[in-house]
């Protein structure tokens, strides 16, 4: 599997060379698959990109994920998984209006 990088990632390799490849290694080693494959790595970026309110980011691993083999029952349980963490924080800082 060739790990992509991303664009914005690219970028930097005229504005700064020597930070380009430091982040770039970081990508790689990241990304490429080893204990997870490279499926399970996508949905688990993909999870994290809607926790943070990536819309391009959810969009473009959301078609990296299917083009390693996830369905999209899959990618809607890794969704699940973003909410799920995102929502919790609401319940439990909802806790302190009913503190004394």
């Amino acid at each position: 599997m060739e790990v992509r990088i991303p664009w914005f990632v690219e970028k930097m390799r005229d504005i700064d060379p020597v930070f380009y490849q430091q982040l770039k290694a970081v990508v790689e080693l990241a990304m490429t698959p080893g204990a997870l494959d490279a499926k399970t790595k996508y949905l688990i970026t993909l999870a994290l990109d809607a926790y943070k309110g990536a819309q391009e980011g959810v969009k473009v691993l959301a078609a990296q994920a299917r083009g390693a083999g996830a369905t999209d029952m899959e990618i809607c349980e890794a969704l699940r998984l973003a909410y799920y963490v995102a929502g919790m924080d609401a319940v439990k800082t909802s806790l302190a209006a009913f503190q004394d």
